[in-house]
Formats: C-alpha cells, structure tokens, sequence
C-alpha cells in the first residue's frame, strides 16, 4: 500500500510517498519546495497563502499519480500553528489542494521526529537515544528508546529561519554575525535539565544538507569545519558547488550552530538520520498495529 506525507514546515514543504516493505518504509519519490511561510512575524503574507496551497496542490497531484489515491496527509508544523491567520492558510489550502491539514503541535512534533529517526535505522542502538529536528521556525529535542518510545521532550519556539532573519545580513556571512547566532542558540538550552542519550540524531533540512558538506557525523569539529565552508564564499557559489538550494545554504550557519548548542546540551555528536517526521508519520500510518512513541 502506497502512502504520502506532505510537512507543510516553516521553510519548506517537503513530500514522501512510500510503501511499507517488511516493517520499513520504502520510498517512493520525494519533491521540497521552498515556501517559506514562517519567514515573517505574526501573519503570513497573502502571496505565501497562495504559494504554500499551490504547492501543496501539486505535491498532492504527484501523490496520485503515484497511485496514493485517498492515503495523503497534509500537517502542519511551527509556522501554520503559530500563524494568527492559521484559518485563512488551512482553508486556502483546501480549496486548492483538496486535503485537510493536521496541524501539530509541538509533542506531536517531537514525536513523529523520533520515530522516523530511530525506526528507520539499520542498526538499533541500545539504551537511551536522543533526536534534535531543526526546522525553519522550531527545534525539537527528544530522548526515549527504542522499546518505550519517547520518555522526555522539549519544543523551543526558535529555528534556522529565525536566526537567520534575525542575524545574518551578510553574503557571506561575517564572524561578528555568527557569534551574534551562536550566543542566541546557547541561550536557547541553558540550563536545560535534559538526558545524557548514548547515542544522538539529527534530522530536519539543515541535518540533512548538511551531509553534503561534511558527512553523516555531526561533531564541533565537522560543524566547524561546515561553518568555515559557508563563511568563506557567497551562498550562491556554495549552493552551485554542493547542489543545494541557495535559500537552504543562506540558512544553513543558523541550522548549524542550533544543532552544535543542542549537541552540547545532550553530551553527544550527532549522527544524522535518514528519517525524520515525515517518515514518522507515514510508519504510523501504514503498520497494520500502528505504531506508538
């Protein structure tokens, strides 16, 4: 049975379709397009209100084609909830696209992140695993195991398009402005009382360009040496050299120095996942018992 996942996300709104295959998920196809719905405070612009429907109007056509039929689901995460004009969004997208929008919240966030983190490792740690998910507008940071599901979990209101809106004016970025990001991504988790996992993953669109640049390991070092990278040239050249979208690598230092703070915080590197919440929500979806975090 062939199923879809359309995240409408502050920065992105990214479609799966897969199937399951002997309890892991196979994929289908995937399409991202950059909407940027959370780039301003408060409401979202009416030009993103069409976008973000247009966009998901043709995720949701390419689902079908696919042969998905009905088994689509559209959510929202931190820019749809936290918008004053979530009603006018949801119901624009509607109209166009034909599908209702579960928006989420944070824990609900949080949750599918872990799933589709650990449940689509090829290898199953024991003990404790941490999962950080970045987005444009939140981060999550979420701890549990494997047989439990998630035992520990915190949303923070702050995410790579905040900090960058909110820091970086430079192409490429300077060193004053990268310290001015990496002090706010700090503060985000100081003095956070949080579990000391085995093991750490990271998931959400800075992880995952982020293996471009340096691998699947996420330590200071490796994030460093990614932050030098984008610092050295504008975010134009660095998208040409790595394939990347330019708006991705704009965002890219803030995506970093928040995973850096969060890797701190949990006493671990990051390892980056291949799955993350949409993955999650389509493992729930599609296993015969569903599947509880």
């Amino acid at each position: 049975m062939l199923s879809a996942c359309i995240d409408i996300g502050s920065n992105t709104t990214r479609l799966l379709v897969a199937r399951a295959q002997d309890g892991q998920l196979q994929e289908v196809m995937q399409q991202r397009v950059f909407t940027k719905l959370g780039s301003a405070k408060g409401e979202v612009p009416k030009r993103k209100i069409k976008e973000g429907a247009e966009a998901v109007a043709t995720q949701v056509r390419l689902a079908r084609e696919c042969g998905c039929g009905t088994s689509i689901r559209a959510v929202g995460t931190h820019a749809v909830r936290q918008a004053d004009n979530r009603d006018e969004l949801l119901k624009a997208i509607r109209k166009r696209a034909g599908v209702e929008v579960d928006v989420l919240g944070g824990d609900e966030e949080a949750r599918y992140a872990f799933l589709g983190a650990t449940q689509t490792l090829e290898h199953l740690p024991p003990g404790d695993v941490g999962v950080v998910d970045v987005g444009g507008g939140s981060t999550e940071i979420v701890c549990g195991t494997l047989a439990d599901g998630v035992a520990w979990a915190e949303s923070f209101r702050v995410g790579s398009a905040f900090l960058a809106d909110a820091y970086l004016r430079s192409d490429p970025p300077t060193a004053a402005e990268l310290e001015r990001v990496r002090l706010h991504a700090e503060g985000v988790f100081e003095g956070l009382d949080c579990p000391r996992p085995r093991v750490a993953y990271a998931v959400g669109g800075s992880a995952t360009s982020l293996r471009r640049l340096v691998g699947a390991v996420l330590d200071h070092e490796t994030m460093h040496r990614a932050i030098r990278v984008l610092s050295a040239e504008p975010a134009g050249a660095v998208a040409r050299r790595f394939e990347l979208h330019a708006e991705r690598v704009r965002l890219l230092p803030a995506g970093i120095l928040l995973l850096d703070a969060a890797s701190s915080t949990l006493g671990a590197p990051l390892q980056i996942a291949r799955g993350g919440l949409r993955e999650g929500v389509l493992l729930e979806q599609l296993s015969p018992e569903g599947v509880g975090v």
